[in-house]
């Protein structure tokens, strides 16, 4: 197992900027993200106290010892391989196997559950201590549930059948009178109706192995989904098909995947602690260059 100084360095970061905050006057907020709540007194100091309650025999996760890590049914490449997320193959399984490494937790100590990506995100109790389903972090959906800080920064794309009348579209406006579809309540869903804005109705699907058919029968002329998913479906999944570009990112914060909690879960911090502690030490691009490491060149549709 490879040792944990990533995620006490991590905290250690998070921790100098709340001591930091504590010098300011007054300062009686709590924190919302369903972290260990900072002591206002005490002998033990605030970074051995929030490091012993990221030790695994700390963490209140749903079993006692173990780590239940939910994903979506298909899962789909690059994210994930086979369809089986607990062979550790593809981008998504990796970075869970990694956070569950940071935080303690050995690969026999990690439990799958399926959970659909919309009940994933709704309001309510979980049956999982984090998602990993290439969920955006939205302040929409912040209010049903808790994110980790995000582990990859994505960008959406459309693809078509080379027969399609979009297929050489060389921008947005050129999508204008194009059926589109996506996958319910996802980004890539919201970039058709917020940025495309078609004059025609656009099409959504429960996943995308429904989309997928709906393009190949032609009842759409394109699909939108994040790029590697364009990238891998182009390559591997549907003939004759092209990505027809990249949706350039509207705001000035790039589009962010992260960890889905239970909202106020108490796991929050730790789990985003692990998450900065892979970024810091390289492991979170390393996994993307392994797995995601043909997602460049698509033009971008301005």
């Amino acid at each position: 197992m490879r040792p944990r100084v990533g995620l006490f360095r991590g905290l250690a970061a998070f921790l100098a900027l709340a001591a930091l905050a504590a010098c300011a006057p007054e300062d009686n907020s709590t924190s919302d993200a369903g972290g260990p709540s900072k002591e206002a007194s005490g002998s033990a100091s605030p970074s051995a106290s929030t490091a012993a309650a990221c030790a695994k025999e700390s963490l209140r996760t749903r079993t006692p010892g173990k780590l239940t890590i939910a994903t979506d049914q298909p899962a789909y490449e690059p994210w994930f391989v086979d369809d089986d997320p607990t062979n550790g193959k593809g981008f998504e399984s990796a970075v869970a196997y990694a956070v569950a490494e940071e935080l303690g937790f050995a690969r026999s100590d990690v439990t799958w559950a399926r959970v659909r990506f919309n009940a994933a995100i709704q309001p309510g109790p979980k049956d999982f201590d984090f998602d990993v389903n290439e969920f955006t972090i939205t302040e929409q959906r912040k209010k049903a549930v808790d994110f980790s800080t995000p582990y990859y920064d994505a960008t959406q794309a459309v693809i078509a059948l080379k027969s399609s009348k979009i297929a050489k579209a060389g921008s947005v406006a050129a999508l204008k009178n194009a059926r589109l579809g996506a996958q319910v309540n996802t980004t890539s869903y919201n970039v058709i109706t917020d940025v495309v804005k078609p004059t025609v109705e656009p099409r959504v699907y429960p996943n995308n192995d429904n989309a997928k058919q709906s393009l190949q029968n032609g009842a759409i002329d394109g699909l939108v989904v994040d790029l590697p998913t364009a990238f891998y479906m182009t390559s591997a999944e549907i003939e004759n098909s092209v990505i027809v570009g990249q949706i350039e990112q509207q705001a000035g914060t790039p589009e962010q995947f992260g960890l889905v909690l239970d909202k106020g879960s108490p796991l929050t911090t730790c789990v985003s602690a692990a998450v900065d502690a892979l970024r810091e030490d390289g492991t979170l691009k390393q996994l993307a260059d392994q797995w995601l490491a043909d997602v460049a060149g698509a033009p971008v549709l301005r």
